[in-house]
């Protein structure tokens, strides 16, 4: 069986999906768990966009050592530059270097000739060969280029240095025929193609990102790109949870393998939805809440007397267990401790006091303490940027009546350790919330969107808020959670100033 290399971008393309806005503690904590999972190759981001992106990948490749982090760079030195310096204590650190290739884009974004484009991409490899003795090259918007121009620009950059050739269907635009004959056409006139692994990277804006996925290993594709969940620009990127998972139930039908760990699936999926504050949908294959669930009586009937009726993956290939009791009220520390070990935590003595007290204070409100109620903890504190001052809810009131207009009153403590507390109204008891805290605090802030989901099942699961803001100018999220609703609501947007403060503090823009 041949390995199909799994080559993960959640932390740079999957980031670029609007409203997302991952902090240097959440990127590191999912570079963690991309770890945990398995990947190849984890594309930790795009250095030269912004102080902060460079740091987040030079600290994520100072940390994980099990797996090789790339950094994205265009065909400019500069870029080249960035993503060395970032990636110089990587264990096996990766350039990925890319330039436009199809006739629309070179003739109006890249303003360049074929011949410049193929100059330009041999001299940045020859260049970026340097300092990296993996380079992958990319061909921007392979699917609409002319296959004839791909094979001679392809030739050359291996002959340049390239390690990896990516074919990237940029735009979502291709069918799973016409991609898989673009891969045939390359691996049968590029003389020297067997020096390179081949690579995919498919975009789902028809819906054919898998699909083509699976075409291009069919015909000579070893690496598959993609995101946890299919996050990313536009509609998406494929979703290697579904790409692995498929490969491995249709092992009858591909002599392919990978070295992802399944049974780590849903929580890398959980901990991606829960950073970037885009919910995975129920009838989401392989992670959705639905994919296990069975409705209709015939098929209910059918897995009671045999899941393989209908069940093709079962739960715990995934990594999904059922919600029983894991810790309660009369729970210590040390059987806290061992359990968040468990679920892959790994917590300095500060933070662990935190987390316990936190948990302490949840079981006095709920009677069963489930691994997502743990989660959450866990996941808000080990990214917590409390070391830089901030806002802090001293408390808050909500006067709602159905005849009345609600109204809301809140106290804060500010960056200064002064304690403001002021009174607003709206037309609901959220818009309530959020007026009184415009008022409060000193940044110019406008709510861009706001969503609420719960954390497991009942009616005292925890209600977890996303809330995207413009802070003084800056795109923030902000999370929140808590039994209450409202109050979920408030930690979201105080979590979002805060966050604001941080990136403003650290110089991150």
């Amino acid at each position: 069986m041949t390995q199909i290399k799994i080559f993960d971008t959640t932390l740079r393309d999957g980031e670029q999906s609007p409203g997302v806005n991952l902090n240097q503690l959440e990127k590191l904590e999912l570079a963690k768990q991309l770890e945990r999972f398995g990947v190849d190759v984890m594309e930790a981001g795009f250095p030269a966009s912004s102080k902060g992106d460079f740091d987040a990948v030079k600290k994520i490749a100072d940390t994980v050592k099990n797996v090789s982090v790339a950094g994205l760079a265009r065909a400019v030195k500069s870029d080249i530059d960035a993503c060395r310096d970032a990636l110089v204590n990587a264990t096996n650190p990766k350039l990925h270097v890319f330039i436009a290739t199809s006739p629309i884009h070179m003739e109006y974004k890249l303003k360049k000739t074929p011949d410049e484009v193929i100059e330009t991409a041999v001299e940045m490899v020859k260049y970026g060969k340097q300092f990296f003795d993996h380079v992958e090259w990319s061909a921007e918007d392979a699917s609409r280029s002319d296959l004839a121009f791909l094979a001679k620009i392809i030739e050359k950059v291996i002959d340049a240095g390239a390690t990896v050739i990516n074919l990237p269907d940029t735009v979502g635009y291709t069918m799973p025929r016409e991609y898989g004959a673009m891969f045939k056409y390359i691996k049968e006139n590029v003389p020297n193609i067997e020096k390179v692994d081949l690579s995919c990277h498919c975009h789902d804006d028809l819906g054919m990102a898998l699909a083509n996925s699976f075409a291009a290993v069919e015909n000579g594709a070893t690496q598959v790109e993609g995101t946890i969940n299919g996050i990313g620009e536009r509609a998406g990127n494929a979703s290697l949870e579904e790409f692995a998972v498929a490969l491995k139930i249709r092992n009858d039908y591909y002599p392919y393998y990978t070295q992802i760990v399944l049974n780590e699936t849903k929580r890398t999926s959980d901990m991606v939805s829960k950073f970037t504050g885009m919910t995975v949908p129920g009838n989401k294959a392989v992670v959705g809440r639905n994919a296990f669930a069975h409705e209709s009586g015939i098929h209910q009937d059918g897995v009671l007397k045999n899941a393989e009726t209908y069940e093709i993956i079962t739960p715990e290939l995934v990594g999904v267990h059922s919600n029983n009791l894991v810790l309660g009220k009369h729970s210590g520390r040390h059987a806290f401790t061992d359990k968040i070990k468990q679920l892959g935590y790994d917590l300095p003595e500060e933070k662990l006091k935190e987390a316990f007290k936190a948990f302490k204070l949840l079981t006095d409100r709920k009677k069963e303490v489930t691994d997502d109620d743990l989660f959450s903890i866990l996941t808000d504190i080990q990214t917590d940027t409390s070391n830089v001052r901030r806002y802090q809810l001293r408390h808050f009131q909500v006067q709602y009546g159905s005849n009345d207009q609600p109204s809301a009153s809140i106290s804060l403590s500010t960056p200064d350790g002064e304690t403001i507390e002021n009174t607003s109204t709206g037309s609901g008891s959220v818009e309530a919330l959020y007026n009184t805290l415009d008022q409060i605090v000193a940044e110019d802030t406008h709510l861009a969107d706001f969503q609420l989901n719960s954390i497991g099942q009942g009616r005292d699961a925890l209600a977890e808020v996303h809330v995207s803001l413009t802070v003084d100018g800056r795109t923030v999220s902000g999370r929140g959670s808590a039994q209450d609703v409202l109050e979920a609501a408030v930690q979201a947007y105080i979590n979002g100033v805060n966050r604001a403060i941080y990136q403003q503090k650290s110089n991150l823009v």
